[in-house]
């Protein structure tokens, strides 16, 4: 008789355990299941109480304080219960409480098993306290656990994170069993431990690739700056039929933005429109950015409006690419759109609308946004604001003030400070102060090749030629070289690099040809005067 009255209120508490799969439900519901389970006397059930605990730590609609509630009130718990609620605080950026309930287990004396190793090693990854990993990596080794696929790309991970490559490699080349997570691991360690060599030898060793192992050394070579290779392993990726994700379009794009590669970015822009992927802000910002620097701003203004939500950098984005390409007003009423939508700029952004008032001129309202950093958003201006507003003071003329602020900053002037008040003493002439700013550059170490170049046609803009040639003797006294110019420029969707006084290009006889068709096709609309030279026009 007991047995059967048990047996009834257990079947009755699985059907409504059954109701936790609807897809609607709320944790109103699952608190009123909760109520009957207890009711039932099923809640000290683990199955039943697990079931409630998984909903309410894992599920989007749970609550993981309810279920931690739930889960220090139960007399009974299992290794899947603890499993579950340390997976739940990973999975929710708590990694420290995860490590807390990992310490509650053991003393608790349950053994954890593979699936724990996995999440504990993932919340000392996100910690990245690899002493702690070191470890659990030996309990995995003294309870058996090291071979299994999850503890080893836990491991692997943990060590990559950590940028300890030898041990992530000791563990990689032990296995036997390594599937893509597991070598995409050990790629990923390698790119963020800046070994982009071995990242791609690895990268080309691998017996499967999925779209993350593709964006993951797309996303390496960009992030050094080797921006061709990252678009032509795009371009491998599409020809091996992958299907790029949202990294990889990103880490496509931010290449496509620093070469310029204008027709590669459209079609990635394309490629998205097609999938219907959002607008979110990384990508956003990403389209912006590349549109921007490829000198399309009414496009990049486009995309800027499509974006569903803006952030600061998407805000910055297109300020940059206003204020580089002479639309200064734009920026400024972008900037003040960006107060008006309530989203706070940072120092990146300050630099670029200091920038753009710098090329109109504006120094009133310069000066107002300088003073609004600190009074308005708490940001103390850098040296690199204050080189903005050095560079917005000299080129308005006003180069007493300038060397006034530059003495009275609040840190060492850089390079580009007194750059900008070089380049200012050779627009408005001003020699004098044009050496002591070469001669603090000097002091500092900072006095490249362009410096003394900028000094030379300080010179020769006052018709000073013997204190040309003095700078320049003194140049090739010091064998000081000014590093070469470059350029880029994309023909087919290839992009091409041409540096200044390099000649190794194929195609330069047929090159120099077109740029002398040029001059004389330029000289006959721009000069009258017979006497012009062709050393005046510079390509």
């Amino acid at each position: 008789m007991v047995v059967a009255f048990a047996f009834k209120y257990l079947k009755s508490g699985h059907r409504v355990l059954s109701l936790l799969n609807q897809p609607c439900l709320s944790m109103t519901h699952v608190k009123q299941i909760q109520a009957h389970l207890i009711a039932a006397g099923t809640i000290a059930d683990p199955f039943a109480a697990g079931k409630i605990v998984a909903f309410c730590a894992v599920s989007d609609r749970g609550d993981l304080s309810h279920a931690y509630d739930l889960f220090g009130f139960l007399p009974h718990r299992s290794t899947f219960l603890w499993n579950t609620m340390i997976r739940a605080f990973v999975e929710k950026n708590e990694p420290t409480k995860a490590v807390s309930l990992y310490k509650q287990m053991m003393q608790s004396g349950f053994l954890p098993n593979n699936y724990t190793f996995s999440f504990i090693l993932r919340a000392c990854a996100e910690l990245s306290e690899c002493s702690l990993g070191f470890v659990y990596h030996g309990q995995a080794i003294k309870l058996g656990w090291k071979s299994y696929d999850f503890v080893q790309n836990g491991l692997i991970h943990l060590y990559a994170t950590c940028s300890f490559m030898d041990h992530a490699r000791n563990v990689f080349d032990a296995s036997s069993n390594r599937d893509v997570i597991t070598w995409t691991a050990m790629v990923n360690g390698y790119v963020k431990s800046g070994d982009i060599v071995v990242a791609r030898e690895l990268f080309d060793e691998m017996p499967i690739r999925n779209a993350v192992s593709w964006s993951t050394m797309i996303n390496g070579y960009a992030q050094i700056g080797l921006f061709k290779e990252a678009l032509e392993l795009f371009n491998d990726m599409q020809l091996a039929g992958i299907q790029p994700n949202h990294a990889g379009i990103v880490g496509a794009l931010s290449a496509c933005a620093f070469l310029g590669a204008l027709d590669q970015g459209r079609w990635i822009h394309a490629y998205v429109n097609k999938l219907k992927l959002e607008l979110d802000r990384i990508l956003g910002t990403a389209l912006v950015d590349m549109y921007a620097k490829c000198g399309c701003m009414e496009v990049a203004m486009n995309v800027f409006n499509e974006m569903p939500k803006r952030d600061v950098y998407a805000f910055t984005s297109l300020i940059s690419g206003l204020a580089n390409h002479g639309q200064s007003a734009s920026a400024i009423e972008i900037f003040k759109r960006m107060s008006n939508e309530g989203v706070k700029p940072n120092e990146v952004t300050y630099i670029c609308i200091l920038s753009a008032c710098s090329r109109m001129g504006l120094v009133e309202e310069g000066l107002r946004i300088f003073e609004s950093m600190s009074s308005a958003h708490g940001i103390e201006p850098g040296v690199e604001h204050y080189g903005c507003l050095v560079d917005l003071l000299g080129r308005a003329g006003l180069l007493e003030q300038a060397k006034k602020l530059v003495r009275e900053m609040p840190m060492e002037p850089d390079s580009y400070v007194l750059g900008a008040l070089l380049n200012a003493c050779r627009v408005h002439g001003d020699i004098e102060l044009g050496k002591q700013m070469v001669d603090g550059l000097v002091k500092r170490r900072l006095d490249h090749g362009g410096v003394h170049v900028l000094l030379s046609n300080i010179y020769a803009s006052v018709n000073q030629w013997g204190g040309v040639e003095f700078v320049r003797k003194g140049m090739e006294d010091n064998k000081v070289k000014k590093v070469p110019g470059c350029s880029l420029i994309e023909v087919d969707g290839v992009v091409c690099e041409f540096i200044a006084g390099d000649r190794s290009h194929l195609l330069m006889e047929e090159i120099m040809l077109l740029l002398m068709v040029a001059d004389k096709h330029l000289k006959s609309f721009w000069f009258v005067d017979d006497d012009v030279t062709t050393d005046q026009v510079s390509f």
